[in-house]
């Protein structure tokens, strides 16, 4: 197996400090003068607020301050928002309630904060929060989403008459009614995808701390997405410019969605340590957690499949009403849209489909993306929708599954997205081998003698990650962009550093990362370093990722990207410092260094002192051209990655003339130029050959270099502008 890019065996290197109880989490972070906060919380799913009584609570031992929503309307700290925008059928916006961080007037669901008491300790918070004295006057509510419309239903926000957020469509419903008109056998079906908590190892936390002399916020947070936090925290909370908000995620127990989002208890506790001038630290218990953490799901959907007599599909016709709870969440309004309706041809060829959509209020907790966000709900749907189908029509369930696979490439779907590339029969095959599915009869035969039941059940889906671009995103409804970004160091001593934007939040990202980063550099990945040291850490980055989906594809856009800024590195005139090869040789390399083996010796450091005052820096955006789809592909993913590990051959032949390796010790240089002429275009192991020969050394791969009035040029960190496509 190689040593170095994708394949090679490498140990994963985060795993030490986490198996021994090295992680740094937000709640192993303390500030000096730390406080600690514990909300008060309504116990009823939808009452008014008649007053709020702290008096005792407020002189209990330890106790800071004891404040309310109506204190926090009064310090003009926003509404927690939704960040995308969705119109119903008829073109109305979507009707979004106010969601302010601590109620003020009425509570919406069981959980949600009406005060927060501040003190020395945990346990001084919480006794005193026992003695908040809320005087209720309690409603009716509602908590199906079925009969959330229903005349006479408890009407939860004016701005929402009948409880409806948005009535929502995608796909040519005449188009549908026809193919339903043709089918010679229709199969219907009413589906409960019911709710989901989510429960990550480490439960959330924050962790305020407000610098009265900068006037400058520092929240550590358990987020997956920090930039949006900031974001949303200073330019629609109000809590403060972006340039004065800090936001640090450092290792995340855990997300899978539910730790995206913005939440009351991180807006109240930089609100609070502003108010009482110390940091102040909120964490979640389990309890806690299980009632206001986004929850997942919660959609109630009529679905029907036409077909005709050989059980090809012709369409597909989906009514959903979904949950979003008390509140929208930052991504709530697209989970049900266009991360689910536009998933519903799954790996099929159906010619038409359509979709609509009912997002409603309940008095339950927020509804948001949660481990697939969307994706689940509707291959839950579509493969229902084939399984049933095939027993109706008496089909084996694997052969009206092949019999619908999509086979031709590219493949344009009625419901937005285009599959550039996949064989779904070659998976479902192995599969079936792997399952023995042709003893199954036999097996199951076997089970109802001895009186047990075998059954045997299939699921084919397809997957979307990344969405993008950011002016699609955005034309939808999308309210950040669909970018990422990093930046590539080469520092003196010829090490090469990559800063990215994103962490692991659990997973093993930085792991995977190493090995198409180390196929781009040539470098062996246990050698590469990611500096990643504190987690996110947005604040002195204004750039930095907006990417909202959480990656699922191991080895996604994002890695892509970062190989391409090597790339450009060395199109730039970046020079990767010196090193004695092997053989002891002294060799000024202009680009990739390949030395397989552990002689990597010593930095030679003249060249870098004499040229360089500073590491080379380059920070760059991407914007990828369009969301990763794939199940046993990866799609528009794969084929970037594919080109980037290709990258040594590449950049062989696109680098510009007058290549020239010297030998320092001797202040001798040697122009291969002579030898390859314009041939830049040559094979890459023919030209590295060729030098080679020419200095009679081994294991290097010289050098594609630039010329150098080029070189002495760069004063400065190189920019490269984020791509405007």
């Amino acid at each position: 197996m190689s040593a170095t890019g994708i394949g090679a065996a490498v140990r994963r290197k985060e795993d030490q400090r986490f198996i021994t109880g090295k992680g740094h989490y937000t709640d192993d972070i303390n500030r000096p003068g730390q406080t600690y906060a514990y909300f008060v919380r309504s116990p009823h799913a939808h009452a008014t607020i008649k007053s709020i009584d702290s008096k005792q609570a407020s002189s209990m031992p330890g106790v800071l301050a004891v404040l309310n929503g109506a204190e926090l309307a009064a310090d003009k700290i926003g509404n927690l928002i939704c960040g995308w925008m969705i119109h119903s059928k008829d073109g109305s916006p979507m009707k979004m309630a106010p969601h302010p961080a601590l109620a003020s007037s009425k509570v919406c669901h069981v959980g949600d904060p009406v005060a927060v008491v501040i003190a020395e300790t945990l346990a001084q918070a919480r006794d005193a929060g026992e003695k908040v004295n809320v005087d209720y006057g309690e409603l009716p509510a509602i908590i199906d989403p079925a009969q959330a419309q229903r005349p006479g239903a408890p009407q939860i926000h004016e701005v929402a008459p009948n409880n409806t957020i948005y009535q929502w469509h995608l796909g040519d419903a005449a188009a549908v009614d026809a193919a339903f008109k043709s089918a010679a056998h229709v199969t219907k079906l009413d589906i409960i995808n019911n709710r989901l908590v989510p429960n990550a190892i480490e439960p959330r936390a924050a962790l305020a701390d407000y610098d009265t002399g900068t006037e400058t916020f520092t929240l550590w947070n358990t987020s997956q997405n920090p930039h949006v936090a900031r974001l949303v925290i200073s330019a629609f909370i109000g809590m403060a410019p972006e340039h004065k908000l800090r936001v640090i995620a450092p290792d995340v127990g855990g997300g899978f969605g539910s730790k995206i989002f913005i939440y009351p208890e991180e807006v109240v506790a930089l609100w609070a340590s502003r108010r009482v001038g110390r940091p102040v630290k909120w964490l979640s218990d389990r309890s806690e957690a299980f009632l206001v953490d986004a929850h997942g799901r919660d959609h109630v959907t009529h679905a029907e499949m036409a077909l005709d007599a050989a059980g090809k599909i012709l369409g597909i016709r989906v009514k959903t009403i979904a949950n979003l709870g008390a509140y929208m969440q930052v991504f709530s309004s697209a989970v049900p849209t266009y991360l689910y309706a536009t998933l519903l041809s799954g790996q099929y060829q159906i010619p038409q489909i359509y979709c609509e959509v009912d997002a409603v209020y309940t008095n339950t907790n927020s509804v948001d993306a949660y481990r697939g966000a969307g994706r689940p709900e509707a291959t839950f749907v579509v493969e229902r929708l084939v399984e049933v189908a095939a027993r109706e029509l008496h089909i084996d369930p694997a052969e009206m599954r092949r019999r619908n696979f999509v086979k031709t490439f590219p493949h344009q779907t009625p419901v937005i997205f285009a599959y550039d590339a996949g064989d779904y029969d070659a998976s479902l095959k192995k599969a079936l081998e792997l399952a023995d599915y042709k003893g199954f009869a036999k097996r199951k035969r076997d089970a109802a003698r001895r009186g047990k039941l075998r059954g045997i059940g299939f699921s084919t889906y397809i997957e979307a990650c990344g969405l993008a671009p950011s002016q699609a995103v955005g034309a939808l409804g999308g309210g950040v962009g669909q970018w990422e970004s990093c930046e590539v160091r080469v520092n003196p001593t010829g090490s090469i550093e990559v800063l990215k934007h994103f962490n692991g939040t659990g997973r093993v990202y930085p792991h995977l990362a190493r090995l198409p980063l180390s196929d781009a550099a040539a470098q062996r990945a246990d050698r590469l370093r990611r500096r990643q040291p504190a987690g996110f850490d947005v604040g002195r980055k204004s750039d930095a990722a907006q990417l909202a989906a959480p990656r699922r594809v191991a080895l996604s856009l994002g890695e892509a990207f970062v190989i391409g800024q090597l790339q450009r590195l060395l199109e730039r005139s970046v020079i990767i410092a010196g090193v004695i090869g092997e053989n002891h040789r002294r060799l000024m390399r202009e680009g990739f260094d390949e030395i397989p083996s552990p002689h990597f010796c010593r930095v030679d450091m003249e060249f870098p002192r004499r040229n360089f005052d500073k590491p080379l820096d380059h920070e760059s955006g991407f914007r990828p051209s369009g969301a990763t789809i794939g199940v046993n592909r990866i799609g528009v993913g794969v084929d970037r990655v594919d080109l980037a590990i290709n990258l040594r051959d590449l950049v062989l032949a696109r680098q510009q003339r007058g290549v020239e390796i010297g030998r320092h010790r001797r202040r001798e240089y040697l122009h291969v130029g002579a030898e390859i002429g314009d041939r830049l275009d040559a094979d890459a192991e023919d030209f590295a050959g060729r030098i080679q020969r020419h200095f009679g050394v081994r294991n290097v791969v010289a050098s594609v270099g630039v010329n150098q009035k080029r070189l002495r040029a760069i004063g400065k960190p190189l920019d490269w502008p984020p791509n405007p496509s």
